[in-house]
C-alpha cells in the first residue's frame, strides 16, 4: 500500500467514526536513514533505520487535537484515529483554527539521486577512510550520513500530495595535541561528497590553529567561514522569520525595511535541496524571499500564524509549530554571482589564485583568502557554538567560537587565537554598511536533523563584539 494510499484510509476512518463534518488531515513518512560514524580514526558505528509514520489532525465540534503512531495495519490505524478522536473531546475550543488547506496544486520536488537513497555502507566507509588518510595522522572523528524519504499528504477538503527527497551530508574533525578544525558540506548526492578533499582542509586548519594566544575582549572586523555563517542562518530562521514570533511581536523582522546591509539577499528554499515539496498541512513549498538586496520581505507562516495576521501559509508548517512556530529550515545566504552581481558598496570575494595570506592552511578557499587580504585588523572565525539568546526581539545571541580563530593583519593571517566568547545582535552585526565582503561560492551546512540546512558563502562584516575568553 502506498503512502497516499495510506493517508487516505486515515481520513476515510475519520469520516466513518466521526461523522462527515470532521476535518482531517493525515501525513504518512517513509523514512530511511544511514550514519556511519567514526573517531579516534576508525569506524565506530554503523547504523541503519527504516521507520513509518503516521500523523494526523483532526478537528471536530470546534475542538482540535493531533496524535501519530508508526503501525500502519488495519487496528493501527483505527487505534491512531481512535485516540486521537478521544483527545479532541478533551481539548479546549479552538477558535483560532484556520481550516484545512484547499485542494491546490503542488510542485513535482527535485529529482531524487537513486545511488543516494540506497546508499551501500561501504560507499559511506570509503569516504570515511579518505577522510582519515588525508589527515596525515592526525586524529579524526565525525559522520557521513545518507538518507531517503517519501510521503503523502491527504485531508478531507480534498488535497493530496506526495513526493521524495533524499541527502547526503559528512561533518569530520581533525585533532592536533591542542587544536581542532572542522570540514562539513551537505548535498542531494553522496557522489558530491569528497572526503579526501574535507580531510585535508580539516588537518590543514588544525595545524594552523596550534599554539593559540590570548586576545583582548573588543570588537573586531571579522570573516566567518561557512560553517560559522550557518549559525547565524539558523537563528534568523527561529527567532526572526518565524511567523508566530513575528505575530507575537517577539521577531526583529519589520517586512518592507531596510534592515540588513544591501548585499545582503535570504531565500528559504526547500526545493533547492533535500527537501519535500509539500508541508505538513498540504501546503506547496517553495522559494520564499526573505531578506532582498538588504529589505526584509516576507516571514513564514504557516495556515495559523498567516491567519492571525490576515496573511496566506508559505508552505512552512511543521510538527512544533504550534509551539515553536514556523520556521524556515533551508536558508541560503546568496552569494553575489546568483543574486545578480554585488550591491553598491559591497566587496566581492573570489576569482584568480588566493592572495598570501600568511600562516599556511588557516584559509581555506579563495573565497575566504581574498576576504581576508582586506582585513587591516580582524578576526579569522571558523565556526560558532553553544548560541543561546539573550534577547529575542532584537535577537542578541551569546556563544563562543571554536575548530579554528586566527588574528588578521594587514591583509595576513598571522597567529592562531584562543577561543573567545561573543555577545552580538545577528540583525545589528549585518545591518546597513555592515557587510564588506562575500564570497561567490556558497557551501551547504547539514544540521543535526535530517532535511535541514543552511547554504552561505564566507562573510566578512565590520564588527563583531566579543566579550572575553571561552571560559568567561
Amino acid at each position: 500500500m502506498t503512502e497516499l494510499d495510506l493517508a487516505g484510509q486515515v481520513v476515510e476512518l475519520v469520516r466513518r467514526l466521526a461523522g462527515p463534518d470532521a476535518q482531517a488531515e493525515a501525513v504518512v513518512t517513509r523514512s530511511d536513514l544511514a550514519l556511519t560514524r567514526f573517531a579516534n580514526s576508525f569506524i565506530h558505528q554503523n547504523v541503519a533505520e527504516s521507520t513509518v509514520g503516521v500523523r494526523l489532525r483532526l478537528h471536530v465540534d470546534g475542538r482540535t487535537a493531533a496524535g501519530s503512531g508508526s503501525l500502519v495495519t488495519a487496528d493501527g490505524l483505527r487505534a491512531l484515529v481512535e485516540r486521537t478522536l478521544a483527545a479532541a473531546r478533551l481539548c479546549p475550543p479552538d477558535p483560532g483554527w484556520p481550516g484545512l488547506t484547499p485542494p491546490s496544486p503542488v510542485a513535482a520536488g527535485v529529482a531524487v539521486d537513486e545511488a543516494t537513497a540506497y546508499a551501500e555502507p561501504d560507499e559511506r566507509a570509503a569516504r570515511v577512510r579518505a577522510f582519515v588518510d588525508a589527515v596525515g595522522g592526525l586524529e579524526a572523528a565525525g559522520y557521513c550520513r545518507t538518507s531517503h524519504r517519501s510521503g503523502a499528504f491527504a485531508n478531507s477538503a480534498g488535497q493530496s500530495a506526495q513526493g521524495r527527497a533524499a541527502e547526503a551530508a559528512m561533518d569530520g574533525i581533525a585533532r592536533t595535541g591542542g587544536s581542532d578544525a572542522v570540514a562539513r558540506r551537505c548535498a542531494d548526492r553522496l557522489a558530491d561528497l569528497d572526503g579526501a578533499v574535507l580531510g585535508a582542509r580539516a588537518a590543514a586548519k588544525a595545524r594552523a590553529a596550534a599554539e593559540p594566544v590570548e586576545l583582548p575582549p573588543g570588537r573586531y572586523e571579522v570573516v566567518f567561514e561557512p560553517a560559522a555563517v550557518a549559525d547565524l542562518l539558523q537563528n534568523l530562521s527561529w527567532f526572526g522569520f518565524n511567523g508566530k514570533r513575528y505575530a507575537e511581536r517577539q521577531s526583529f523582522a519589520e517586512p518592507g525595511q531596510a534592515q540588513f546591509d544591501r548585499s545582503v539577499t535570504l531565500v528559504d528554499d526547500p526545493l533547492h535541496g533535500s527537501g519535500l515539496p509539500y508541508d505538513l498541512e498540504g501546503t506547496t513549498r517553495r522559494e520564499l524571499t526573505l531578506v532582498d538586496a538588504g529589505v526584509t520581505r516576507a516571514v513564514a507562516h504557516d495556515r495559523r500564524s498567516g491567519a492571525g495576521i490576515g496573511a496566506s501559509s508559505t508552505g512552512h508548517a511543521a510538527p512544533g509549530g504550534a509551539t515553536f512556530g514556523p520556521i524556515p529550515h533551508n536558508i541560503r545566504l546568496l552569494a553575489p554571482s546568483v543574486a545578480g552581481g554585488a550591491p553598491d558598496g559591497a566587496a566581492v570575494a573570489g576569482g584568480g589564485a588566493p592572495p598570501a595570506t600568511g600562516l599556511a592552511g588557516a584559509v581555506a578557499d579563495a573565497d575566504t583568502a581574498a576576504l581576508v587580504a582586506g582585513v587591516r585588523r580582524g578576526l579569522l572565525v571558523s565556526d560558532l557554538w553553544y548560541t543561546r539568546v539573550l534577547d529575542p526581539k532584537s535577537l542578541v545571541v551569546t556563544g563562543l567560537t571554536r575548530n579554528g580563530v586566527w588574528l588578521v593583519e594587514d591583509g595576513m593571517v598571522t597567529r592562531a587565537v584562543r577561543d573567545l566568547r561573543f555577545t552580538e545582535s545577528y540583525p545589528r552585526a549585518l545591518g546597513p554598511g555592515a557587510v564588506l565582503g562575500l564570497g561567490r561560492r556558497a557551501v551547504r551546512q547539514p544540521d543535526r536533523v535530517d532535511g535541514v540546512w543552511w547554504e552561505a558563502p564566507p562573510l566578512r562584516l565590520a564588527a563583531w563584539n566579543f566579550t572575553g575568553g571561552a571560559s568567561g
